[in-house]
């Protein structure tokens, strides 16, 4: 009977030596914090479409989801104009949604811009408040 411990072809390659084992490595903080931005930007975006989105009109989620793709560390920073363009509706209708948005929870104004101050900026949030949440009868 032959030894099973000794497979064939198995004495040809030296054994590893402990220098030459890779080591996980713990991940460094730069890729810890840009998982943990990622897995967040995700919840929030689950959070939305699974409790908010239903309760909204077409012109406001795309005024969120606008945001949402635009935002960085959490703040979008955009102007009316451009997620006008963007969402296929005109500048008050996102005017109108924005100030929705933020009666509802779903939106802070964190900067007001305008003429010579820029863009604004939003930090964006995905649980609607109790207020706003549009009862099916």
């Amino acid at each position: 009977m032959s030894d099973i411990s000794q497979l064939s072809g198995c004495g040809v390659l030296p054994a590893l030596e402990e220098e030459y084992v890779e080591e996980r490595r713990p991940a460094t903080p730069e890729k810890t914090k840009s998982k943990r931005n990622v897995s967040e930007r995700f919840q929030l975006l689950n959070t939305f479409v699974d409790f908010s989105m239903r309760h909204l009109n077409w012109s406001e989620v795309r005024v969120w989801m606008i945001l949402f793709r635009d935002s960085r560390e959490g703040v979008a920073r955009t102007s009316q104009e451009d997620i006008a363009r963007r969402a296929g509706v005109s500048r008050v209708t996102v005017t109108r949604a924005i100030k929705r948005l933020k009666k509802c929870g779903l939106l802070q104004v964190v900067r007001q811009g305008g003429l010579g101050r820029g863009m604004s900026s939003y930090r964006l949030f995905g649980q609607i408040s109790e207020a706003c949440i549009r009862r099916d009868t």
